[in-house]
């Protein structure tokens, strides 16, 4: 599956649109988690217990727009962003959401993606 930020993807032809993907996680932090955190906080600097528990809610929101996205037939997903909302005190909502589409490669003979596209003839001197 491939998974780009951009509304395009350099080398490849989108020949379908199949809709919005998202991927949505709620998580809450534990109360140990908040003391841990607590302490770090304290002693300044990067706040381990957030920064992993951030970046563990992400990738399972990505998972699930991973498994939206095929469940739908697509094969890339472009336009993907993340969000992330408060909803309750400690109580963190994330999504992960973009566009579900087919691609197909464009082939050197095809047609042209520019100098950049795989397998994009070499100009002559």
């Amino acid at each position: 599956m491939l998974v780009v930020t951009t509304n395009e993807l350099e080398g490849y032809r989108i020949v379908r649109h199949l809709g919005l993907v998202r991927g949505l996680t709620v998580r809450s932090r534990s109360v140990v988690g908040n003391l841990g955190a607590a302490i770090q906080i304290f002693f300044g600097g990067n706040i381990t217990v957030y920064t992993k528990l951030a970046e563990q809610t992400r990738q399972e929101a990505f998972n699930l727009l991973i498994a939206h996205a095929q469940e739908m037939g697509a094969n890339a997903v472009i336009g993907m962003r993340y969000d992330a909302n408060e909803i309750a005190a400690a109580v963190t909502e994330v999504l992960a959401y973009g566009t579900a589409v087919v691609v197909e490669p464009i082939s050197a003979q095809g047609g042209s993606a520019g100098p950049w596209a795989p397998n994009a003839p070499v100009a002559s001197r």
